[in-house]
């Protein structure tokens, strides 16, 4: 091979340290807006006009040093995001105690103002992700719950993980098994103790009176489990089922219980396409706790 010409190893030389200062050039950080039109279009579905999926604190334009998936964004977990270096958290539920986010009521509330204080202080974005979370297919909420329950091999249908099946596991035991998974404090229960376990539906979350109703009324439907309800309707509604001899009983978990598998699952999902930036699930206490085992906060 003919050695090179001064003049090739010039031109040789200016295209290495080319390269090289393009290498050395800092690139841009990822904003929190670049992470909301990814999930838009990795979600899998239309994204919605009207949603509550929006960045509710914070600015689109924050740059992201790191992701927390949470069920919600409470203070708590507001903090221990910051401390692990986390500033964008996606939420599935409102960190603002109304689930269209609005905070006229309460603006100058210390509380709220405390909240802000700190995320404006640490260069924080919420973005709020529930609504096509739970519209895409599976729903990431009923899918995660039921991973983290070990319950994949009893649903009947993939695409609709709220409906299961077992073999007829009595009731007390299939609501310990529950309680020993999800670490849950307060989960309450209707319905007779030894009553055989075959047909779940689950309503993870927040259920109402009409539709719960529906639910629980259904020939194929043993037991109905959802996060929270009013007792003065759908609980005294299976409660009368019970007193009339019907084979029902109602599990109620615990809102942030009841859908905090979804939001691991989450987690694991924006991993898959944002590799610039660490991503964490970073769990919700439950926030009540039994007088027989006190616990702080």
């Amino acid at each position: 091979m003919s050695p090179l010409s001064r003049r090739e190893f010039v031109v040789a030389g200016s295209a290495f340290l080319s390269q090289l200062a393009v290498a050395q050039t800092p690139q841009p950080k990822l904003t929190a807006g670049e992470v909301v039109k990814r999930i838009q279009k990795q979600v899998g579905i239309p994204w919605r006009a009207t949603t509550v999926d929006v960045i509710v604190a914070g600015d689109e334009n924050t740059p992201v040093n790191g992701i927390a998936s949470v069920m919600m964004a409470t203070q708590d977990v507001i903090e221990r995001a910051a401390a692990e270096g986390k500033n964008m958290i996606v939420s599935h539920e409102t960190p603002f105690y109304l689930q269209q986010d609005k905070t006229d009521d309460i603006q100058g509330n210390p509380v709220l103002q405390y909240k802000l204080d700190f995320i404006r202080k640490h260069n924080m974005a919420i973005f709020r992700f529930h609504d096509h979370w739970h519209a895409r297919h599976p729903d990431g909420i009923a899918a995660g719950m039921a991973h983290e329950l070990g319950w994949d091999k009893n649903v009947d249908d993939p695409s609709n993980p709220r409906r299961l099946t077992f073999p007829g596991t009595p009731l007390a035991k299939f609501a310990q098994e529950m309680q020993t998974r999800l670490h849950a404090r307060t989960m309450r229960v209707v319905g007779d103790p030894g009553m055989p376990v075959h047909h779940v539906q689950a309503s993870w979350g927040y259920l109402g009176r009409e539709p719960g109703i529906a639910m629980i009324s259904r020939p194929d439907v043993d037991v109905l489990i959802c996060g929270e309800t009013r007792e003065w309707e759908l609980v005294e509604f299976a409660r009368d089922c019970v007193t009339e001899g019907q084979k029902k009983a109602l599990i109620v978990v615990g809102h942030v219980l009841s859908e905090q598998g979804g939001m691991i699952l989450c987690a694991d999902w924006l991993r898959s396409f944002i590799p610039e930036v660490p991503v964490a699930y970073i769990p919700t206490p439950e926030p009540f706790w039994n007088p027989q085992h006190p616990v702080k906060g």
